[in-house]
Parts: C-alpha cells; structure tokens; sequence
C-alpha cells in the first residue's frame, strides 16, 4: 500500500513500514499506514491488483498478520487477543488459522449511499401513504455512508415514519384494496411453479445477476462496462421471466429467489444508470474515466424512476440552498 498513497492523505500517513508498526503499538508520534486508510480507497486498490492479475486464486488478495511473529515473541497469543472473532471465523468456516497463515479476502457491496424518495419530515415517499425509513430510504448519508448511521438512523427516521403514518391514516382512513391488482399480483407471482423444471434456475439468474454488477458495476467504473452491465440486465430480465420452480409454496426458499429477482433487477438498473450519468468520482463513487470530483455535480441528486413499461428514468434534481439557520449550526460547530 506504500505504493499508492493519495496526496491528501499523505501528511497523516506514516513514511515507511518501520513508522507504521509504531503506529499499530501506541506510538502518538508516528503516523497510521497505509493499510488502514479509508475503506473506499483500500478497495479500489485491491480491485486494481485482481483485474491486473495479481490477485489471489479466488479473485482477492492476501492479508497477512501472521508476519508479526517477527515482531512480537508470542505472536499467537497476541492475535488471538486483539482479533478473538476473526480467529474463531477463520477457524471455524474455513479452517485457516490466522496466527499462521494469510487471509484470502477481497472487497464486497456492504451498503448503498441511495434509496426511495422521502420527505424530510414525515419520510413519505412519491407514493401517498407509503413510508420509508432507515436503509432503504435516502436522505443523511451524502456520497459516503459514515460508521454507526444506521441505527440512529431507524431511531429518529423510524420514528418520524411512524408518527406520520398514524397521522395520515386518521386523516385519510384506510387505504382501498384493488382486489384485481391483487389476484393479478398472485397469478404472477405463482407462475414460476406452472414452468416447473422446465423453467430457468433462479439461483443461477442471481449468482450471474451479482457477478455481473460486482465486476462492472463496483469499486471502480468505467463508462463501457456499465453498458455492457445495462446489456446483461436486460438479459437477465428474461430469463427471470423463464424461472421456474417445484414443491410447495411453504417455506420456498427457490420461489422466494423468483420473487426477489425482479426487485433485484430493478435496483441494478437504477444503480448502473445513476452511476452513468454521473460523470465524476464522489465518495464511493469512483469512476476511472472521470477520476476528479466536478463542481456541478454537488448542485443537485440524481433521480431514477420507473417510465413506460418497466423503462427506468434518469433525472437531475436541484439540491435546494442549505437553510440560513442550518449554516448558523454548522458555523457554531466549527468555532
């Protein structure tokens, strides 16, 4: 990682491995290394090895931290303290043991910065009636998703949510039930069962539908395999219209898969042509053809909806002025 440390970064990022180590034991004077920079830019860089072809037989790297036994006399003792649950992981799913070997890892899609449309307030979504709240719904995170958000997020937004909701059915009463719109739902919903065997895997639908964002759609994008992602989606729309299912509705874990698909496809969707059309690097998303940050692109979110048919669109929607009381907090903050 001493390889590529980014200019920002480098006055508080230690100078050789030698500084580093004194980092990790305690010393104030020395600087933390490199390794431990942020996650975003630890992921892209391995990223960079596995698709230069350096990685690891499985599509990672390596982690070492069994090299400390030059370090420190009773190195296993020493690990198994400060990293008792990646010990007992290792051990147990994989039966590595960390105090002696190297760790095969690689990055994954942990958390979305997006999410459905809220209202500030009363996190009501575009549809009347329908709330959202916590993961699912957009609004604190901006282009990076800080540690720790997520349950003071449901906290206060949960709360709001519910709030609003109760107020909205006493003032609107209950919603009617389109009992076509539901029998509709159910055949539709039923019909991988009628294609049997016959039909398409869906698990093999949604381990291709992963594959395929994981690789064009990740840590670094690039305008040509995006597309080629919008490609495959559609693709994959087909076939999950093929899917097809045996047994019993109970408990089906394969049907639920059939169901699932269709959400999953349509959050890909959204996700490829947001990322597209945002022509810079942001937070956590990084394009390698548009590697800078572009002023304009903090003016305003990007909005993707459903169109005719099942077509998505894309939309730019202004980011109104922070409010004068809000800058006398964040001003009262910094002093």
């Amino acid at each position: 990682m001493f390889d590529d440390i980014p200019d920002n970064y480098k006055p508080q990022t230690a100078s050789d491995p030698e500084e580093g180590w004194r980092y990790t034991q305690g010393d104030k004077s020395a600087r933390r290394p490199p390794e431990l920079l942020t996650r975003d830019h630890v992921a892209r860089c391995i990223n960079r090895e596995v698709k230069a072809g350096r990685g690891s037989p499985h599509g990672g790297v390596y982690l070492d931290i069994a090299w400390i036994k030059e370090k420190i006399k009773d190195s296993e003792a020493h690990i198994k303290r400060k990293l008792p649950s990646m010990y007992h992981q290792f051990k147990e799913l994989a039966d590595l043991d960390i105090t002696k070997e190297p760790m095969e890892i690689g990055p994954t899609t942990h958390y979305i910065m997006g999410g459905i449309k809220v209202d500030a307030d009363s996190q009501m979504s575009s549809i009347p009636g329908l709330f959202a709240a916590g993961e699912c719904a957009s609004g604190i995170n901006g282009a990076n998703r800080l540690g720790g958000n997520s349950l003071s997020d449901l906290i206060v937004f949960g709360k709001r949510a519910g709030e609003y909701a109760a107020d909205f059915v006493r003032k609107n009463g209950q919603a009617r039930v389109d009992d076509g719109a539901v029998d509709r739902a159910m055949r539709t919903s039923l019909e991988p069962f009628e294609r049997g065997d016959s039909g398409e895997n869906p698990y093999k639908v949604q381990a291709d539908l992963q594959e395929t964002m994981q690789a064009l759609v990740g840590i670094v994008r690039l305008e040509n395999e995006m597309q080629e992602a919008l490609a495959k989606i559609q693709e994959f729309k087909q076939r999950t219209a093929r899917v097809g299912v045996v047994g019993h509705r109970e408990y089906h874990a394969g049907w639920h898969t059939c169901l699932d698909l269709r959400n999953l496809l349509t959050v890909a969707e959204c996700i490829t042509r947001s990322a597209i059309e945002r022509k810079e690097s942001r937070g956590g998303h990084f394009r390698e053809d548009h590697p800078d940050k572009v002023a304009e692109f903090a003016t305003f979110n990007i909005q993707t909806q459903q169109g005719s048919g099942e077509s998505v669109q894309v939309s730019r929607v202004p980011i109104p002025p922070l409010p004068d009381y809000l800058k006398e907090v964040i001003e009262e903050q910094k002093s």
